[in-house]
C-alpha cells in the first residue's frame, strides 16, 4: 500500500470528508493523519483504489506521501 495526502476544496461538507474517508476504509486502507491547518488526511491504500477518491468533486488534490529532501 502506498501513502497519499488527500486534500478538500473549501466547500467540501464534514460529511462529504467523512464519506470519502469511510470509503478508503471500506477499500481495505487506513487514516494515517487528519490535518486541522487543511481540510485534508493522509491514509495508506491500495493503489488500484486511488483513482477513485481522485475522480471525487470535493476533493482538491490528491498525492503520494513521499520523503523531501533539499539539497
Amino acid at each position: 500500500m502506498l501513502t497519499y495526502i488527500v486534500t478538500f476544496k473549501p466547500d467540501c461538507s464534514d460529511a462529504e470528508m467523512q464519506k470519502a474517508k469511510q470509503g478508503i476504509i471500506d477499500a481495505g486502507g487506513k487514516i494515517t493523519n487528519e490535518y486541522s491547518l487543511i481540510r485534508g488526511f493522509s491514509c495508506e491504500v491500495p493503489e488500484v483504489h486511488m483513482m477513485t477518491f481522485q475522480n471525487n468533486p470535493y476533493v482538491e488534490n490528491v498525492e503520494q506521501d513521499m520523503e523531501v529532501t533539499i539539497q
